[in-house]
């Protein structure tokens, strides 16, 4: 509505089915990333996505230390590699 556009021509300028932006619309689907850029794009559009740190003042976080430290090496190395691919995806959405 925004951009003016109806859902057929939205539809025509991001190469996708109208019913695909009826169904996000109407909250039928939740669209991916790739969709939503493509989407924004069409109608004119870019997102800008950050993360920001809250503030939590009852956290769980300190409560894996002890489960952490009982693991061996590898399996620390594991745990890091898991939260560095984690935090790798986390950018790219």
């Amino acid at each position: 509505m925004r951009a003016g556009l109806s859902q057929r021509e939205l539809a025509r300028r991001a190469k996708t089915a109208q019913s695909v932006v009826a169904r996000i619309e109407t909250g039928e689907t939740s669209p991916g990333a790739d969709t939503v850029e493509r989407l924004l794009a069409a109608a004119g559009f870019e997102a800008h996505v950050s993360l920001l740190v809250r503030p939590v003042k009852h956290t769980h976080m300190l409560a894996d230390v002890t489960r952490i430290l009982a693991l061996s090496p590898e399996d620390r190395i594991r745990e890091a590699g898991a939260a560095a691919r984690f935090v790798a995806a986390s950018r790219r959405v």
